[in-house]
């Protein structure tokens, strides 16, 4: 077991605090990870406050992990000492289920994956995350982050870049297909990056024309905003996928009504509440609805090389580990450009 300094949720709701925590000892498979930056995603403040479901605390939040090998088990093929590499939402599977093997863990059927925080390992103790000076995960779910990504902008693409990229890739974004990304935030900007860059064409839908200029220097080629009511006649019928990525409560009859025959409007943004769906808003056009989490190992790693190739990192606000209250309420706000980043070197 190592000791080692953390961030973490005391209770529900209750201001993050510097902590310790072990991590247990370095196994055959394992890789121990100097963590060099850690995201800030929204979900972890959802999970801080048991917004989504009972939590385990005290709780480290953290699964945007970015940092460099510092010890290997001596079963390990895959790392070696200094490999810069990352960790994303899960660290470990049943890997023997279809979904496994399909290279699908992150719907693992034996049980669901095991997170990477606030949740309980094969070894019954709880998993703790990235808001910490090191992490030791089986080699088999990490990833590493291409030398043409610096660690502190790969760090968010572990969950803000596989949670886009997956339903983009799934769903055949790419030229000749029309996307629309509802919401430039964290997800959002991400999703409109790897849309132009996978060559379809792009439209932010926000509320406000406030981050207009953004989004097209992200990639957008159209900025539409929904607060104004002529928006939704104007495009009905427009597009291909609307990859929706804020967890507002939408009027989704609205939404669906943009969609093309057999268009889709993908979910990744996870409300608090439950949603109401009414058919009739997809009957017409053969227009679906869905939602998407995360990716796989293999396709997190296509992922960040697919960022690497192309040019794209995160837009971050680099901060210190007293700086994380704070970052949650300005997350809390929508005020932050696009993902705040944690140097774990000041926890």
């Amino acid at each position: 077991m190592t000791t080692v300094a953390a961030y973490a949720a005391p209770a529900p709701k209750a201001p993050l605090e510097r902590t310790t925590i072990e991590r247990r000892a370095v196994g055959d498979h394992d890789v121990l990870i100097d963590i060099k930056f850690s995201g800030i995603c929204h979900s972890d403040i959802h999970q801080a406050q048991d917004g989504w479901r009972p939590g385990t605390f005290p709780m480290v939040p953290g699964h945007e992990i970015a940092g460099v090998v510092s010890a290997v088990g001596p079963g390990v093929t895959r790392y070696a000492v200094g490999d810069r590499v990352g960790v994303g939402c899960m660290v470990d599977s049943c890997r023997e289920c279809d979904n496994c093997r399909a290279g699908l863990e992150q719907y693992c059927l034996g049980g669901g994956p095991t997170w990477t925080y606030n949740d309980t390992g094969k070894d019954g103790e709880p998993t703790y995350g990235g808001y910490a000076q090191k992490i030791v995960v089986d080699e088999n779910y990490v990833v590493r982050i291409p030398e043409g990504l610096s660690l502190d902008v790969a760090a968010p693409l572990l969950c803000a870049g596989i949670t886009t990229y997956s339903p983009l890739k799934h769903w055949n974004a790419g030229p000749g297909k029309k996307v629309a990304v509802v919401g430039l935030g964290g997800l959002g900007h991400m999703g409109v990056k790897i849309a132009h860059a996978l060559g379809a064409e792009v439209t932010v839908l926000s509320q406000s024309l406030r981050k207009k200029d953004d989004g097209l220097r992200l990639g957008a080629d159209h900025y539409h905003a929904t607060g104004d009511p002529d928006t939704f006649e104007e495009l009905a019928g427009t597009f291909d996928i609307i990859l929706n990525t804020v967890s507002a409560p939408l009027d989704f009859a609205a939404y669906l009504s943009l969609l093309r025959t057999d268009g889709t409007m993908v979910n990744v943004g996870l409300p608090e509440e439950p949603v109401q769906i009414v058919l009739q808003s997809l009957l017409g056009n053969r227009r679906s609805i869905s939602t998407s989490g995360i990716g796989g190992i293999a396709e997190t790693q296509e992922m960040l090389d697919f960022c690497a190739e192309h040019g794209l990192g995160a837009e971050i606000e680099l901060i210190g580990a007293g700086e994380i209250n704070d970052a949650y309420e300005r997350v809390a706000a929508s005020d932050v450009r696009y993902r705040f980043v944690i140097d774990t070197a000041t926890i």
